[in-house]
């Protein structure tokens, strides 16, 4: 990097202020190259400070004007290598050169304000670390810290200490205090020592804050606040790890969640700095999307004005251009709430620094590009004014000045007209205040009333709302009763109001909490049509969005309405959230919660009509292949922590029935068998190794649990393994050489139906290929036309016997409809010789072997079509049998627009002459052929 002067970064000088503070100013660097001079004595004619600091280092700043970023750097080196004695003069003179040095080429353009504001941080950075470096030698030296010497001051035996507010965003404050919070890891002493130990660290803190911020002959390094930690009236100033954890866990509030995005180790132990930092990751950042965070963010705002006194009208004399109106916190509460917001979902969000908040903002959609950019420049502006409000005496003001001549002087700073400054910061004052205040406030406007009630609903079922647990908490209460008008309104306008209103009823009865969804949808309106166009039309979906109303973040956050991944990426996609997880627990939780979303996404996007039910039967099945298809490894990897890992060539995951066809309803269980290979290995190598036989049962078993235990975020899905070799009677895994010799030798025909449909979708892909290949064999071999026919009959005439349909709206069992038509395909499949997985393809075997014609196939695939999309659609609405009497008027309409009927009546008609025609058919073709006893030989078998 070249090394560039001063002289050679000018690109703006102050006006003079004050004649004969410039021309001693001059005096002092009359060396200087005529840019440099011009420079520090109209600067010092401003700023009083800057003089007196002149006066100390010239010598060492007209050196420094000849590489001023190195000579900075090397001022922040040399805090390391003070010695006790010359400890607090050296950090000060330290201090005072990068103040003098940051002021200049601050003033003069030369730097950044992130340039200005980075060699501060920096600066305190390495002041704090030896300081405190001292402070615990000290206690070492005098044996105070129990079993701690001096080759533990490396990593200052434990300690920590984070830098808070600007400075954990290396956005320190020309003369800011720095706020600290110091702790200790407990976990390095015995439990006998902690008291002597905490007894230290107090003392180095104290030494710590007393060698910064004490005022000698030579001025301060920094003055310290200590009082962002957890209850500091009555907790000392370094406290246990453990402690503080237990404090934000149970008494956390909003504000120091918003603290804490900008906490960063800056001295001591760093490494356990950010592993506590980590354990607070769920207190800062919040699974679910955290609309409520805005109303706490506008009660801080309002209480910081009533306790300020700075909620008056903008003016300018006196105005706080930190914490008034339109000022710099305005932007950073703006920025940070949108962070707690969304970061708990998106970890790109949780950065530290302001701009780089609003900027990572826009680029995730939350913030409109111009309100960013706006917010940026104005947030740059006003700390621009507020350092130069500290230049001129080294004050920790944010006030404007109260008199002409010391907006006078501001302006020489800016080099600008008086007027014309006042009326720039006014401008840019007003602005902020627009474009924050909207933001805030919509979270407290009144709800959206209509002009007129439209429906005068019954006042007994609203009434008892103020009794369910989502409205029982005074804030949960106090917000949707602003929704409430909005919401009422929505509800008047379906075609039967009072039927959706009791949908509705039951949706909030079954609500748990309500505040955080509230919030959701007062800061979101749009979402209220969804909601009430879900609880009107699906009460399952209702249902599950009342257990689960988080899933409404995806809607918000997330790309919700874009194309379907597909199972790849949604394989990925998934890895990269469990990947974000540190142990098994709370990887089988973020499975669900992710799994749930998706879940959900598919369920509105079909009720909406965006996709049709063949398509959302092959997403939901893409999404339970990519969950088995993540969760399997995790779970081998949890269980092979005591076991060891697989034994020989491991198991595959064979998906059976609609899981391997790849067409799933809403509240389709999974059925699916696991197939292993040993590969000749008798047991594990592990801790506690089991028989290879043993292992795989017991590894299956672990998989049934992660994907069906009722944890905190639900089930995943239930699981089916009675298609095994002797149902379940029979090992719940199943050797690849068992499983080949069972099919080949002793499996009945419905055994061979099934494999017809059988996919891998889990598993090593060389044994998953070997799996296929022992498939395509079973199918491929000849079968006795006449026996799979006669056998599929008999099976027909059992289910008939043990199942009647459940009304024209069941769909699957019964003459004509889907179980029936499926088991067709399967044999049209089966006497072919094909793998076909879906039932189309399987019907098209059918018609090439001579089963069924080719007009009776196309029926039968209309039929089956006819009957998928109601089966789909019906699970959807409920996971009880539709009854068209109590279906609603929704319901209705979207069961007779996803079939492409005008009316519940003509697609009763409709679906029952479906099922007739499919019925005829079939019994038909399983009438016993005799002329035709094996599958044609003349058929391409390959």
């Amino acid at each position: 990097m070249t090394t560039r002067t001063l002289a050679a970064q000018i690109t703006q000088t102050p006006r003079t202020y004050h004649q004969d503070r410039a021309a001693e100013a001059a005096a002092h660097v009359a060396g200087a190259e005529v840019e440099v001079r011009d420079l520090v004595s109209a600067a010092a004619s401003c700023a009083p400070y800057l003089l007196g600091l002149l006066a100390k280092e010239a010598d060492w700043f007209l050196k420094a004007a000849e590489a001023p970023q190195e000579a900075v750097t090397q001022v922040i080196a040399d805090a390391a290598g003070f010695d006790a004695a010359t400890l607090a003069d050296g950090l000060r003179q330290g201090k005072r050169r990068v103040a003098l040095m940051a002021a200049i080429a601050d003033l003069g353009g030369a730097w950044s304000l992130e340039q200005v504001t980075e060699a501060l941080t920096d600066y305190a950075d390495a002041a704090c670390a030896a300081a405190l470096r001292a402070g615990l030698a000290a206690q070492i030296k005098r044996g105070k810290l129990p079993g701690m010497t001096e080759d533990d001051l490396h990593d200052a035996a434990g300690m920590v200490v984070l830098a808070m507010g600007k400075m954990g965003a290396r956005e320190l404050n020309y003369s800011s205090d720095i706020d600290l919070i110091c702790l200790f890891d407990e976990t390095r002493f015995d439990a006998a020592d902690f008291h002597d130990a905490r007894t230290a660290f107090v003392r180095a803190t104290r030494a710590m804050s007393g060698t910064l911020s004490d005022l000698t002959g030579e001025g301060y390094v920094f003055r310290t606040d200590l009082r962002l930690r957890p209850d500091p009236a009555v907790t000392p100033v370094c406290m246990a790890m453990e402690a503080a954890e237990r404090y934000y866990e149970s008494l956390g509030r909003t504000w120091e969640r918003a603290a804490y995005i900008k906490a960063r180790p800056c001295a001591g132990d760093v490494k356990a700095g950010n592993a506590f930092l980590k354990t607070l990751r769920p207190f800062v950042w919040r699974r679910h999307l955290d609309f409520a965070a805005i109303q706490d963010a506008h009660d801080m705002r309002l209480a910081i004005r009533e306790h300020k006194g700075l909620g008056g009208p903008i003016t300018l004399p006196g105005h706080n251009m930190k914490l008034g109106r339109g000022g710099i916190r305005e932007i950073e509460f703006f920025t940070q709430t949108r962070q707690l917001i969304a970061g708990g979902r998106d970890p790109d969000l949780r950065v530290r620094g302001t701009c780089d908040g609003l900027s990572v903002l826009t680029e995730k959609g939350w913030v409109p590009g111009d309100v960013a950019e706006t917010l940026t420049d104005h947030y740059r502006h006003h700390r621009t004014i507020e350092h130069r409000l500290q230049m001129v005496q080294d004050a920790q003001t944010h006030t404007l000045p109260k008199t002409d001549a010391g907006f006078d002087r501001l302006a020489c700073m800016v080099d600008m007209d008086t007027q014309a400054m006042q009326d720039d910061i006014r401008a840019r004052l007003s602005a902020v205040h627009e474009l924050t205040e909207g933001f805030f406030a919509a979270s407290r406007a009144p709800g959206d009333k209509p002009d007129a009630a439209p429906h005068q609903f019954d006042a007994q079922v609203i009434d008892r709302w103020l009794s369910y647990p989502a409205l029982r908490s005074d804030r949960g209460a106090e917000i949707f009763e602003r929704l409430k008008p909005g919401l009422l309104a929505r509800l008047a306008t379906s075609a039967k109001p009072d039927e959706a209103l009791q949908a509705f009823d039951g949706f909030l009865a079954g609500l748990p909490a309500g505040v955080q969804l509230f919030s959701l949808l007062k800061a979101n309106p749009q979402l209220a049509d969804l909601l009430i166009d879900i609880v009107t039309t699906s009460p399952a979906l209702a249902q599950h969005l009342s257990r689960n109303a988080g899933v409404f973040d995806a809607v918000i956050g997330g790309d919700f309405f874009s194309d379907w991944p597909a199972r790849d990426a949604l394989i990925k996609l998934l890895e990269e959230e469990l990947a974000a997880e540190a142990d098994y627990e709370t990887r089988l939780d973020a499975s669900r919660r992710w799994a749930r979303e998706w879940h959900f996404r598919i369920g509105v996007h079909l009720l909406r009509g965006l996709t049709d039910a063949q398509t959302a039967g092959v997403q939901y099945a893409d999404l339970a292949s990519a969950v088995l298809t993540v969760l399997w490894p995790v779970v081998i990897e949890q269980f092979a922590t005591r076991h060891g890992p697989p034994p020989g060539r491991g198991a595959v995951i064979l998906g059976m029935g609609s899981l391997g066809a790849g067409q799933l309803t809403a509240t389709s269980d999974l059925d699916m068998l696991v197939i292993y290979d040993a590969d000749g290995v008798e047991s594990s190598d592990g801790k506690r190794p089991l028989a290879s036989r043993l292992y795989y049962a017991r590894l299956t078993q672990a998989l049934i649990t992660a994907m069906t235990a009722p944890m905190s975020q639900g089930r995943l899905y239930e699981i089916d393994m009675r298609l095994r070799p002797s149902g379940n009677q029979g090992p719940v895994a199943t050797s690849l050489a068992s499983f080949e010799s069972y099919q080949k030798t002793e499996a009945w025909t419905w055994e061979h139906l099934a494999l017809t449909r059988g996919q891998v979708v889990a598993g090593p892909k060389a044994l998953a290929d070997d799996v296929e290949k022992m498939r395509q064999e079973v199918l491929t071999t000849d079968q006795d036309r006449a026996k799979v026919l006669s056998d599929v009959a008999e099976m027909r005439d059992r289910i008939a016997a043990s199942k009647t349909p459940d009304g024209v709206w069941d769909a699957k069992i019964g003459p004509g409809r889907l179980q029936d038509i499926e088991l067709l395909a399967q044999a049209g499949a089966l006497i072919a010789g094909q793998g076909a997985r879906d039932i189309p393809n399987g019907l098209a075997a059918a018609r090439d072997t001579g089963v069924i014609s080719s007009t009776d196939c196309d029926v039968l695939v209309l039929a089956y079509r006819q009957c998928w999309a109601l089966q789909c659609v019906t699970r959807l609405l409920s996971a009880n049998p539709i009854d068209s009497a109590t279906l609603g008027q929704a319901g209705a309409a979207f069961l007779c627009r996803s079939l492409d009927c005008d009316t519940l009546d003509a697609l009763e008609a409709q679906m029952n002459q479906t099922y007739a025609a499919a019925g005829q058919i079939i019994t038909a073709a399983l009438r016993p052929k005799a002329e035709a006893k094996t599958r044609p030989q003349t058929k391409d078998t390959a």
